[in-house]
This record gives structure tokens, C-alpha cells and sequence, in this order.
């Protein structure tokens, strides 16, 4: 008769199968722990004076259509005056925290300049951004409004003083032979509140169309005239009669001044003297040539048209 066979006992410790879920629990919010550490950019916080619409986990911000971050938290300034929003970037975004970036809550809006941010009505208030290029930072005021469309960081700034605002607004075109070369940035009262001062803003390649002696007049709004020799009709485009807009003149010839230096105020006319309409000076820009050929679509030939003699 064989003897009975000696078990083997195992000492490997086994996990009771009670553990496997709290485990796959923690090896998945670990990952998600990394995962939001790897892609979290700065906090920043701005200061508004309302903050209606904007939540916490909710409000987004957007900078050239893309989401770039999230509010974390809302709450009011301790003297009641506004609201201080926190706000997390995402890591690919954290170039947008410098000086100078300039954030503001968008609402749906209609007026004669247009319609903006209808979508909110749908997804609700949300924060854009135009980014900045000073030194990294962490502190911002918000605009009460959007900044005016359209102006770039370069170029070079004037301000035209002039008796009433008419009916110029924050984007309004300014034009050098009905051209659009920059917009007009902002107004205020003057300190005294006898007149009105409007910022304008030129594009780097047109600010040298801008001498110490060039002209300004308002070449937005309606105006119809009728005389002893007829009617006259004040020349105007669609979006200077809607926003309203800016033109000027340079004088030629020997009264060629230099270059306006940047700030320069000038005096804002109700209209143009016609001597203004035929200066032609002679001044060298390098804007982008939007004449040069195109790519020629298939089927299509291109139309050449030959200046006259």
C-alpha cells in the first residue's frame, strides 16, 4: 500500500478579490491626477466690475475660438466694487499670462456696430482674451467692454480733439484715400469737459502717411446738402455710416513736414476743405501687396488689366 502524498502548502500571499476594485480605483484616479497636473498651466486673477454669467467650473476662456482655461471660483471683492475671478490656463496656454493680455466677459450684444456673441444665449457667458507681451503675470483688471477690433500692437498712436463725438465708436475705420489704414481705439471727455479726445490708432506700414501738419475730419454719418448751385451728397462707405469713421489728408509739395511723433493731438474737423482732397504726397509704405497674382483655379483663366496711357 503507497503512502499518502504530503500537500504542498504555497506561503505566496494572494490579493482577495474584495481589494481588485478599490485598486483599479486608485491606479485610475492616479491617472487622472497626473494627467491634470501634466496639462494645468498658471491661475490667474482678474478683476471685474460685474461679473454677470460668469461660473465656477463652467465659464470658459477663449482666445481665437479655441477653450484655453476654465473660472475656478467667483467671488466679490471685500469693499463690494467688483468681482475677483480666478481662472485656470491650460498648460499649451500659459503664454496668454503677460503683462499687457487684456480679458473681458462676453454677452450677447446688438447695436448699429453690429451683432456679437449670440452664441452665449446658448452656452452662456464666456471670458476672451487678447494676449499681451510683457513679463509673465498673474494680476489683471478686466474690461468693462470689448477692446475696439481690428488694432494691432504695432503701428504708432494719435489723438484728435474735436468739439462732439458724433457718431465715431470704438472700431471705426480710418481712412487715407478711403483705404482703411487703422481704427479709432477709444474716446473720453477732455479734463475740462469742453471737448471730446478720440485715440486713434494707425498700422505699422501707414503711420509715416501721418505728418506734423496733416489734416483730420469725420468722414462717417449721413449729411446731405442743398444750395444756391444744387445738392450735394456727403461721399461716405457703408461701415463709416453705421460705426462712423476718420480721414486725413498730407500736404505736398514745399510744405512736406516730418513724421508726427506718436501721442500727437490734432484738431478733428466736421468736414474737409477741398484743397485737402488733392494733395498728393509722395510717401513710402510697405504695406502687403494684396494685387500679386493669385493661384489661378482650374477652367479659370486671369483677367489682365492695362493701365491707361
Amino acid at each position: 500500500m503507497s503512502a499518502p502524498v504530503t500537500p504542498k502548502v504555497s506561503r505566496v500571499p494572494t490579493l482577495p478579490l474584495v481589494w481588485i476594485v478599490p485598486v483599479i480605483a486608485l491606479a485610475v484616479g492616479g491617472w487622472m491626477v497626473f494627467r491634470e497636473l501634466r496639462t494645468r498651466g498658471p491661475e490667474v486673477t482678474i478683476e471685474f466690475v460685474d461679473g454677470s454669467g460668469v461660473e465656477a467650473d463652467k465659464t470658459a476662456l477663449v482666445h481665437k475660438g479655441v477653450s484655453v482655461g476654465i473660472v475656478t471660483s467667483v467671488t466679490l471683492k471685500p469693499d463690494l466694487a467688483g468681482v475677483t475671478v480666478k481662472l485656470r490656463l491650460d498648460k499649451t496656454a500659459a503664454a496668454l499670462a503677460l503683462a499687457g493680455a487684456q480679458f473681458w466677459i462676453v454677452h450677447p450684444e446688438i447695436g448699429l456696430s453690429g451683432v456679437r456673441g449670440l452664441d452665449t444665449l446658448l452656452t452662456g457667458a464666456r471670458i476672451n482674451v487678447r494676449a499681451g507681451k510683457g513679463a509673465p503675470a498673474t494680476h489683471f483688471t478686466g474690461l468693462d467692454r470689448p477692446p475696439a477690433p481690428g488694432i494691432s500692437a504695432e503701428g504708432r498712436t494719435f489723438v484728435l480733439h474735436s468739439d462732439r463725438l458724433g457718431s465715431l465708436s470704438a472700431g471705426a475705420p480710418v481712412f487715407y484715400r478711403e483705404v482703411k489704414v487703422g481704427a479709432v481705439e477709444a474716446s473720453r471727455l477732455a479734463d475740462d469737459a469742453t471737448a471730446v479726445l478720440i485715440r486713434i490708432h494707425l498700422d505699422a506700414p501707414y503711420v509715416e502717411l501721418v505728418r506734423t501738419n496733416t489734416r483730420f475730419w469725420n468722414a462717417g454719418g449721413f449729411s446731405f446738402k442743398v444750395g444756391l448751385l444744387g445738392a450735394e451728397l456727403k461721399n461716405t462707405s457703408l461701415e463709416s455710416l453705421v460705426s462712423g469713421g476718420v480721414s486725413f489728408a498730407t500736404p505736398d509739395g514745399k510744405d512736406f513736414a516730418p513724421p508726427a511723433p506718436d501721442g500727437m493731438v490734432f484738431k478733428l474737423t466736421p468736414e474737409p476743405d477741398k484743397d485737402w482732397l488733392k494733395w498728393e504726397p509722395k510717401v513710402a509704405i510697405k504695406a502687403a501687396d494684396a494685387t500679386k497674382e493669385a493661384p489661378v483655379s482650374a477652367g479659370v483663366l486671369p483677367v489682365v488689366v492695362k493701365p491707361s496711357q
